[in-house]
């Protein structure tokens, strides 16, 4: 190798590491994300209810239902919540605000029951 390659290839070698340097100079690692949340979501499948752990106040809750009729999720007690949702269909209604446990019903088939935790 002739001392005029040697130099040239040192000389590409070291803008390579100044760059790489450059490049990487400032940059902080991205703080770890907290894992995504999944939606509230009520689901209705074979005539039942499947309701989350819990929801916050005031969240928005997306009820989705699997079966071939309409079904609707109604509070027990009070006008907390009412919503109609048609076969295959998807419908949202927002939790109350007052933390609690709000037992539900669907007005079409009365052996339908669930229960909405809001805390």
């Amino acid at each position: 190798m002739t001392p005029r390659i040697f130099a040239l290839s040192a000389a590409v070698a070291i803008a390579a590491v100044l760059l790489v340097a450059a490049c990487s100079a400032g940059t902080k690692a991205a703080p770890p994300s907290a894992p995504p949340t999944a939606g509230s979501t009520i689901s209705i499948s074979d005539m039942k209810f499947t309701s989350p752990a819990a929801v916050t106040p005031g969240a928005k809750i997306t009820v989705t239902n699997s079966d071939g009729v309409e079904h609707t999720v109604t509070a027990d007690a009070g006008n907390a919540f009412n919503v109609e949702v048609d076969e295959k269909g998807t419908a949202t209604f927002t939790a109350p605000n007052q933390p609690g446990t709000y037992a539900y019903h669907c007005n079409y088939h009365p052996t339908m029951h669930g229960q909405l935790v809001v805390q």
